[in-house]
Protein backbone atom coordinates (compact mmCIF):
# COMPACT_ATOMS: atom_id res chain seq x y z
CA UNK A 1 0.00 0.00 0.00
CA UNK A 2 1.42 3.32 -0.92
CA UNK A 3 0.35 5.46 2.12
CA UNK A 4 2.07 8.63 1.00
CA UNK A 5 -0.21 9.54 -1.61
CA UNK A 6 -3.81 9.65 -1.33
CA UNK A 7 -6.07 9.18 -4.49
CA UNK A 8 -8.27 12.06 -4.50
CA UNK A 9 -10.82 12.85 -7.56
CA UNK A 10 -12.05 16.40 -7.56
CA UNK A 11 -14.57 18.25 -9.75
CA UNK A 12 -13.74 19.56 -13.01
CA UNK A 13 -11.55 22.76 -13.16
CA UNK A 14 -11.50 24.93 -15.95
CA UNK A 15 -7.99 26.37 -15.27
CA UNK A 16 -6.37 22.52 -15.79
CA UNK A 17 -6.70 23.47 -19.60
CA UNK A 18 -4.58 26.53 -19.01
CA UNK A 19 -2.05 25.29 -16.97
CA UNK A 20 -1.47 22.41 -19.49
CA UNK A 21 -1.18 25.36 -22.18
CA UNK A 22 1.54 27.12 -20.23
CA UNK A 23 3.68 24.10 -19.77
CA UNK A 24 2.36 22.92 -23.10
CA UNK A 25 4.50 26.39 -24.34
CA UNK A 26 7.08 25.95 -22.16
CA UNK A 27 7.41 22.41 -23.83
CA UNK A 28 7.59 23.47 -27.12
CA UNK A 29 9.80 25.87 -27.11
CA UNK A 30 11.85 23.60 -25.06
CA UNK A 31 11.58 20.51 -27.44
CA UNK A 32 11.12 22.34 -30.97
CA UNK A 33 10.74 19.97 -33.43
CA UNK A 34 11.84 16.68 -31.60
CA UNK A 35 7.95 16.56 -30.18
CA UNK A 36 6.29 15.83 -33.27
CA UNK A 37 3.09 16.31 -31.23
CA UNK A 38 2.14 17.61 -27.37
CA UNK A 39 -1.27 16.48 -26.12
CA UNK A 40 -3.23 17.21 -22.94
CA UNK A 41 -4.24 13.58 -22.48
CA UNK A 42 -6.04 12.26 -19.39
CA UNK A 43 -8.77 12.71 -17.20
CA UNK A 44 -8.34 16.68 -16.70
CA UNK A 45 -8.29 16.97 -20.36
CA UNK A 46 -11.27 16.43 -20.77
CA UNK A 47 -14.38 19.31 -20.20
CA UNK A 48 -17.01 18.20 -16.95
CA UNK A 49 -14.87 14.85 -16.05
CA UNK A 50 -13.82 14.72 -12.39
CA UNK A 51 -10.01 13.65 -11.89
CA UNK A 52 -7.14 13.60 -9.75
CA UNK A 53 -5.34 16.80 -10.02
CA UNK A 54 -3.12 15.79 -12.05
CA UNK A 55 -2.39 17.19 -15.40
CA UNK A 56 -0.94 14.73 -18.04
CA UNK A 57 0.97 15.33 -20.87
CA UNK A 58 1.89 13.46 -23.70
CA UNK A 59 5.00 13.96 -26.06
CA UNK A 60 5.30 12.43 -29.22
CA UNK A 61 8.79 11.61 -30.36
CA UNK A 62 10.16 10.13 -33.57
CA UNK A 63 11.53 7.31 -31.65
CA UNK A 64 12.37 6.69 -28.23
CA UNK A 65 15.33 5.82 -28.43
CA UNK A 66 18.48 7.82 -28.38
CA UNK A 67 16.63 9.65 -25.46
CA UNK A 68 19.24 12.77 -25.97
CA UNK A 69 16.84 14.88 -28.19
CA UNK A 70 14.31 14.92 -25.59
CA UNK A 71 16.13 13.98 -22.17
CA UNK A 72 18.27 17.25 -21.04
CA UNK A 73 15.15 19.66 -22.17
CA UNK A 74 13.17 17.89 -20.13
CA UNK A 75 15.43 17.66 -17.28
CA UNK A 76 16.16 21.17 -17.65
CA UNK A 77 12.19 22.35 -17.08
CA UNK A 78 12.61 20.75 -13.95
CA UNK A 79 11.14 17.43 -14.88
CA UNK A 80 12.43 14.04 -13.62
CA UNK A 81 12.70 11.50 -15.57
CA UNK A 82 11.63 7.83 -13.55
CA UNK A 83 14.39 5.37 -14.65
CA UNK A 84 12.22 2.60 -12.69
CA UNK A 85 9.31 3.24 -14.86
CA UNK A 86 7.91 -0.76 -16.44
CA UNK A 87 6.71 0.10 -19.06
CA UNK A 88 8.50 0.24 -21.71
CA UNK A 89 6.28 1.68 -24.34
CA UNK A 90 7.03 4.91 -23.00
CA UNK A 91 9.78 7.42 -21.08
CA UNK A 92 7.89 8.64 -18.11
CA UNK A 93 8.91 11.97 -16.20
CA UNK A 94 7.27 13.64 -13.20
CA UNK A 95 7.31 17.07 -12.10
CA UNK A 96 10.26 18.02 -9.83
CA UNK A 97 9.73 17.99 -6.14
CA UNK A 98 7.42 20.68 -4.56
CA UNK A 99 5.99 21.33 -7.77
CA UNK A 100 2.48 21.01 -9.38
CA UNK A 101 1.51 17.28 -10.48
CA UNK A 102 2.42 16.57 -13.93
CA UNK A 103 2.91 13.30 -15.73
CA UNK A 104 4.93 13.19 -18.72
CA UNK A 105 4.54 10.43 -21.17
CA UNK A 106 7.02 10.16 -24.29
CA UNK A 107 5.67 7.63 -26.60
CA UNK A 108 6.68 7.03 -30.17
CA UNK A 109 4.46 9.16 -32.93
CA UNK A 110 1.97 6.54 -34.60
CA UNK A 111 2.39 3.93 -31.95
CA UNK A 112 -0.40 2.13 -30.40
CA UNK A 113 -0.10 3.07 -26.90
CA UNK A 114 0.30 7.07 -28.56
CA UNK A 115 -3.41 6.63 -30.20
CA UNK A 116 -4.99 4.68 -27.48
CA UNK A 117 -4.40 7.61 -25.00
CA UNK A 118 -5.98 10.17 -27.80
CA UNK A 119 -8.78 8.40 -29.05
CA UNK A 120 -9.88 7.32 -25.37
CA UNK A 121 -9.74 11.01 -25.14
CA UNK A 122 -11.14 12.03 -27.94
CA UNK A 123 -13.57 9.41 -27.54
CA UNK A 124 -14.95 10.43 -24.38
CA UNK A 125 -15.06 14.29 -25.31
CA UNK A 126 -17.44 13.05 -27.57
CA UNK A 127 -19.50 10.68 -25.19
CA UNK A 128 -21.35 12.21 -22.53
CA UNK A 129 -22.85 9.29 -20.79
CA UNK A 130 -19.19 6.90 -21.09
CA UNK A 131 -17.73 9.71 -19.24
CA UNK A 132 -20.67 9.54 -16.78
CA UNK A 133 -20.02 6.23 -16.02
CA UNK A 134 -15.97 6.55 -15.94
CA UNK A 135 -16.09 9.08 -13.80
CA UNK A 136 -18.87 7.01 -11.04
CA UNK A 137 -15.75 4.20 -11.49
CA UNK A 138 -13.25 6.53 -10.43
CA UNK A 139 -14.83 8.10 -7.27
CA UNK A 140 -15.58 4.31 -6.22
CA UNK A 141 -12.45 3.18 -6.36
CA UNK A 142 -10.65 6.09 -5.43
CA UNK A 143 -12.63 5.81 -2.01
CA UNK A 144 -12.28 1.62 -1.94
CA UNK A 145 -8.23 2.69 -2.84
CA UNK A 146 -8.08 5.84 -1.26
CA UNK A 147 -4.73 4.64 0.18
CA UNK A 148 -3.20 2.42 -2.34
CA UNK A 149 -2.88 4.19 -6.04
CA UNK A 150 -1.36 1.41 -7.51
CA UNK A 151 -4.85 -0.82 -6.74
CA UNK A 152 -6.71 2.20 -7.95
CA UNK A 153 -4.66 2.18 -11.21
CA UNK A 154 -5.33 -1.42 -11.74
CA UNK A 155 -8.40 -1.94 -10.67
CA UNK A 156 -9.88 1.03 -13.86
CA UNK A 157 -8.22 -1.38 -16.19
CA UNK A 158 -11.98 -3.09 -16.66
CA UNK A 159 -13.39 0.07 -17.37
CA UNK A 160 -10.90 1.40 -19.46
CA UNK A 161 -11.25 -1.96 -22.00
CA UNK A 162 -14.93 -1.42 -22.10
CA UNK A 163 -14.82 2.27 -23.22
CA UNK A 164 -12.35 1.44 -25.84
CA UNK A 165 -14.02 -1.23 -27.24
CA UNK A 166 -16.85 1.13 -27.68
CA UNK A 167 -14.34 3.76 -28.92
CA UNK A 168 -12.70 1.46 -31.33
CA UNK A 169 -16.44 1.29 -32.61
CA UNK A 170 -16.80 5.50 -32.49
CA UNK A 171 -13.78 5.62 -34.26
CA UNK A 172 -14.77 3.14 -37.32
CA UNK A 173 -18.17 4.37 -38.03
CA UNK A 174 -16.23 8.23 -37.53
CA UNK A 175 -13.50 7.84 -39.46
CA UNK A 176 -11.58 9.28 -36.24
CA UNK A 177 -8.24 10.35 -36.44
CA UNK A 178 -5.96 12.20 -33.82
CA UNK A 179 -6.40 16.09 -34.81
CA UNK A 180 -3.51 18.53 -34.79
CA UNK A 181 -1.23 18.45 -31.47
CA UNK A 182 -2.37 20.88 -29.01
CA UNK A 183 0.81 22.39 -28.68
Amino acid sequence: MNSTYIVEIVEYDAKWKDLFAAQAAQLRESLGSTAMRIDHIGSTSIVGLAAKPIIDVQISVGSLEPMKPYLAPLISLGYVWREDNPEKTKRYFRESPGSRRTHIHVRARGSWHEQYALLFRDYLRNSPEDCNRYESVKRQLAERYKRDRTRYTESKRPIFWEIMSRADDWAKTTGWEPGPTDA
